[in-house]
């Protein structure tokens, strides 16, 4: 008996050493986590149960647990380097088949597939809409566009503008607008819009002060009437203007802007729409289309955050939604694990977010290999979802998790594995050594 409980304490101790040095093999291994070797004690027992002066039988391997603690995200510059902050794994697929893993090293395929190292396993997660809206609920192969984004007409404008009280009066009756006439208007503010094939085109809002409290506004694209019609010369056509009034606090009371259809009241509305633009060009002195077109509802202009105080006249920055053709320049990721494509027209799309999975009991998933795991019965069901939903950990981009492998305590822990053999060893030799002294006796 002495012989067999040696001999489990010598499999015990050499499967310690392994697990301890499989640890300081991936000591350096990005997204590796620790095993420890868990052990328990036999006991032989009669039918009629274990008596009291019964002697163990040595010792069997219960079990090789992992440590699935966080390890250290450390920054690489890389792009497509991920790393996980907080619980949840990866979620890689070869061909249908699925596997989990911590370890975010990534590339791009010659098809823009996010793929592992060896390129054999896709990463998965939530593709986009037409409209660049996540689509939630089914997995699929994450893949970078690097197509251009297609460009949009300008549809809305929107600034914040005051108009200085103090500004002089402008008689238009004895000077009346005239955009090439720096006394006929009181200020001019310039924006930059878009017809549908991305031409950039410049608008003009010419401000007028007419009364005290009154403003008129005139608005030219490319120098000319929105319908392209001319402002000065043959064929001019007198530009349409709005009125702004102002309360005596300075506040916009009301926007008017003359009906497009004769004999109807104007248009009172705080949105100035820019109805009939036709997208063109001078040519050879003639104005002809480009061929491109205007957005189908005009371009809203909002003046809500219009008012008159005394001080400069002066607009803030305006934002308006066109945009010109834009060439990808480069891909972030948040830490929810949304891509972000970047384009050369100061525009940026989402085109997939990454998904992680989480699972009830992570002891029971099956190390497959390549620091990667599969699931098991044991492990229950993957649950997917987004970084930062639940329990589930932050993306961290441009880094890689390390190994969370404790160098100090594995060596420690080899010492005391290889004094743990050299014990179970020296039984069994001083067990041989009784067996050839009760030979002897005979």
């Amino acid at each position: 008996m002495s012989f067999n409980i040696g001999l489990s304490g010598l499999y015990a101790a050499n499967k310690q050493l392994d697990v301890t040095g499989n640890n300081i093999a991936n000591v350096a291994t990005t997204g590796f986590k620790a095993s420890r070797a868990e052990f328990a004690d036999v006991y032989s027992a009669s039918k009629l149960g274990v008596g009291s002066k019964t002697i163990g039988s040595g010792v069997n391997l219960a079990n090789v647990s992992q440590n699935f603690g966080q390890g250290a995200i450390n920054n690489t510059g890389n792009l497509l380097d991920m790393g996980i902050q907080g619980s949840g794994f990866f979620v890689l697929s070869d061909n249908g088949s699925l596997s989990y893993t911590r370890a975010g090293t990534f590339k791009s395929d010659k098809d823009g597939y996010v793929t592992s190292t060896d390129g054999t396993s896709r990463l998965q997660g939530y593709g986009v809409d037409a409209n660049g809206k996540i689509v939630n609920g089914e997995l699929t192969d994450l893949r970078i566009d690097t197509s251009n984004l297609a460009p949009k007409a300008s549809s809305s404008v929107d600034s914040t503008i005051n108009l200085n009280s103090n500004s002089e009066v402008i008689d238009q009756t004895l000077n009346p607008f005239n955009p090439a006439e720096l006394s006929s208007y009181s200020k001019k503010f310039n924006t930059i819009v878009y017809d549908t094939q991305g031409n950039p085109h410049p608008m003009d809002q010419y401000m007028v002060k007419t009364d005290s409290n009154t403003w008129k506004t005139y608005t030219l694209i490319d120098g000319r009437n929105p319908d392209g019609s001319p402002v000065t010369g043959e064929n001019a056509k007198t530009p349409i203007a709005s009125i702004l009034e102002f309360d005596s606090a300075g506040a916009l009371s009301s926007v008017s802007t003359p009906s497009p259809v004769a004999g109807e009241d104007p248009i009172v509305s705080s949105t100035l729409t820019v109805a009939d633009w036709m997208p063109g060009a001078t040519v050879n002195g003639q104005w002809v289309s480009n061929g491109a077109a205007a957005n189908g509802t005009g371009i809203g202009i909002d003046m809500t955050k219009t008012t008159q105080y005394n001080t400069d006249t002066s607009r803030n920055p305006p934002t308006q939604d066109g945009y010109a053709t834009g060439q990808i320049n480069n891909l972030t990721i948040d830490g929810s694990g949304v891509m972000f494509a970047n384009f050369s027209n100061n525009q940026s799309r989402a085109i997939g977010q990454i998904s992680l999975a989480s699972f009830t009991n992570e002891q029971g998933l099956q190390p497959a290999g390549g620091t990667a795991w599969k699931e098991t019965y044991a492990s229950g069901q993957a649950g997917y979802d987004v970084p930062k939903i639940g329990s589930l950990g932050a993306i961290a981009s441009n880094s890689l998790e390390d190994s969370n492998v404790n160098l100090t305590n594995e060596l420690v822990d080899l010492i005391k594995a290889q004094s743990n053999y050299q014990a179970n060893a020296k039984t069994i030799s001083t067990q041989s050594t009784i067996m050839q002294t009760i030979i002897q006796m005979t």
